[in-house]
């Protein structure tokens, strides 16, 4: 919105020249975004509280200590993140560029399938919301709506094929089935950062580092000097998901705040939904979905150990792991909150320089 109204104005009063670049009106939107959740954080929180006097039903087959320390403690708070993302990037995103709305579309419409499967826990006081079908075939329709429209935005053949990253020309054709290949990434990657979201900030931050490195991507993309420079496909318009991507970083920040250890919110699924499903989006939209699943390897192997648990269990009536996911396998051992969130972002940091790395190597 800043955009289309103070750039034209560039011409009179000078200043307003800075709303021609990404990376300026990125850093607005990380503290507007930043500014905004401190300012209604504190209001939701209240707000929640006063709505959910028991707070986000605790699943009894879950670790124990849960029952006692997370008792109360509300659930919904992606409703911050994503009411901060939304209202930064609209505020400093060109609103004329078709990927900003396609990955809006899968962010709010997945927040919006987490919202009521939150609401349906809590008007039930049980762990289970919105059915697993159901969720499933909203979260398919939504990504493939976004999925034809990225391809058709995309130069051709560019937007039916999948780049492989490190080796520069190689590119899979999948023609007109890419907009499924698309939809399952932008599945995949939503239901993982949901399955990863169990301990107070675990999946906030690592969500973050995967924004940041994708920040990083879009601007490179769709910059036609850097993408020649480095022997990326460039996708003119996709250096706009930057600042998308920086909003997110100030939404997740601000929304750690109050979600750091003990949190005083949850995101719920209304967050954790949203935010793979905006990671898959603007992976899909980069052209670089192969290295989401580099940069997102912890919610990989979060994804994969429950996948395991699951066959194994049910294939020789016996457990892999003493919990899954990943992460309460570690509780399972006697490991401490802390100590399990901050080694898994130490791992997510790594991650995310190994895809980082991705972009030189050729």
């Amino acid at each position: 919105m800043l955009y289309a109204l103070l750039l034209p104005l560039a011409g009179h009063i000078h200043v307003f020249n800075l709303f021609r670049y990404i990376t300026f009106r990125a850093g607005g939107a990380c503290l507007t975004a930043l500014v905004l959740s401190f300012w209604a954080g504190p209001k939701l929180i209240r707000f929640l509280k006063s709505m959910q006097r028991h707070g986000q039903p605790i699943r009894l087959d879950g670790p124990e200590r849960h029952l006692i320390e997370k008792k109360g403690t509300p659930t919904m708070g992606g409703v911050l993140i994503l009411l901060a993302l939304g209202v930064s990037t609209l505020l400093w995103a060109d609103l004329w560029n078709g990927y900003v709305w396609a990955v809006l579309l899968v962010t709010l419409g997945y927040g919006a399938i987490g919202f009521a499967d939150d609401f349906l826990k809590l008007t039930r006081r049980n762990t289970k919301g919105v059915s697993g079908r159901v969720k499933l075939w909203a979260q398919a329709a939504i990504g493939l709506v976004a999925a034809v429209w990225m391809t058709r935005l995309m130069p051709h053949p560019l937007g039916t094929e999948l780049a492989v990253p490190v080796f520069k020309s190689l590119m899979i054709s999948f023609g007109l089935l890419f907009p499924l290949v698309a939809m399952f990434v932008m599945m995949g990657a939503s239901n993982a950062v949901n399955l990863t979201d169990g301990l107070d900030g675990l999946a906030i931050v690592p969500t973050m580092i995967a924004s940041g490195v994708f920040g990083v991507i879009a601007y490179l993309v769709g910059n036609h000097i850097f993408a020649g420079y480095l022997q990326l496909n460039f996708i003119p318009g996709t250096g706009e998901l930057a600042v998308f991507l920086s909003a997110l970083i100030g939404a997740g920040l601000g929304f750690l705040w109050f979600n750091a250890p003990p949190a005083a919110v949850f995101m719920g699924d209304t967050g954790s939904l949203s935010l793979g499903g905006a990671l898959g989006a603007v992976a899909v939209a980069t052209k670089n979905e192969i290295v989401l699943a580099i940069v997102g390897g912890l919610f990989v192997v979060e994804t994969v150990s429950v996948i395991v648990q699951v066959f194994w269990f049910k294939r020789t009536g016996r457990r892999v792991f003493l919990m899954a996911p990943l992460h309460h396998h570690f509780e399972k051992k006697g490991w401490a909150e802390p100590t399990i969130v901050i080694r898994f972002w130490i791992v997510a940091m790594i991650l995310g320089l190994v895809g980082l790395a991705t972009l030189k190597i050729r």
